[in-house]
């Protein structure tokens, strides 16, 4: 399992995080986006978790799809720090206003929310797919599949069941893929993926 290079922000990005953090603080004493924390929890369990994916997204401008946005993790943190198009897709009408409004107030003018299903959503081709704590592999690889351009990439943080999702994904599909270390949890593990195809197709 390889060691993640460190991701490095610009002050623009450091200053969007600042502005952040204690917006989604105000917004979760409202309508609990990731349950009761501080602020310097905050920074490490949540934004620190998100920017370490940084350094896996491929260069290039192609659009990058979040699954699952709730509090902003990673999608809008990782927007901060990206000047492509952001797509955050968020079927709870509450979590995707504080999207809407986290975006507005930090001027992420590239980035749309979608206030949608999973499995309903239209995108564009993906050039990167990224969801965290949301369902298993198993269960994320078809939305993968579908929303991916032919030459995209799925980066899908996981905690201790990594490999036996792995495992039990495997057998009906075929695909490229890699397995980094997180900087942030002992436990947990980041697959970035692609080709990724059901077996036979």
């Amino acid at each position: 399992m390889e060691a993640l290079p460190p991701a490095v922000v610009s002050r623009e990005t450091e200053a969007r995080i600042e502005a952040f953090v204690p917006l989604l603080l105000r917004w979760n004493a409202r309508i609990n986006l990731i349950g009761p924390m501080t602020e310097a929890v905050v920074r490490q369990r949540h934004v620190a978790d998100s920017l370490q994916l940084l350094p896996l997204v491929p260069p290039g401008e192609g659009p990058l799809g979040d699954l699952g946005s709730g509090g902003g993790f990673p999608g809008l943190v990782l927007a901060m720090a990206l000047e492509r198009p952001v797509h955050l897709v968020e079927s709870d009408r509450r979590k995707a206003a504080f999207l809407q409004t986290a975006a507005a107030d930090l001027g992420l003018r590239h980035v749309q929310v979608h206030i949608d299903r999973i499995e309903a959503v239209t995108l564009p081709p993906l050039a990167v797919l990224t969801a965290r704590a949301l369902a298993s592999l198993e269960k994320m690889l078809p939305w993968a599949e579908r929303l991916l351009a032919p030459d995209g990439v799925a980066i899908f943080p996981k905690g201790r069941t990594a490999l036996e999702e792995m495992q039990a994904a495997a057998p009906g599909w075929t695909m490229s893929a890699e397995r980094f270390k997180s900087s942030t949890d002992a436990d947990a593990s980041i697959f970035r993926l692609s080709r990724i195809r059901r077996a036979g197709a």
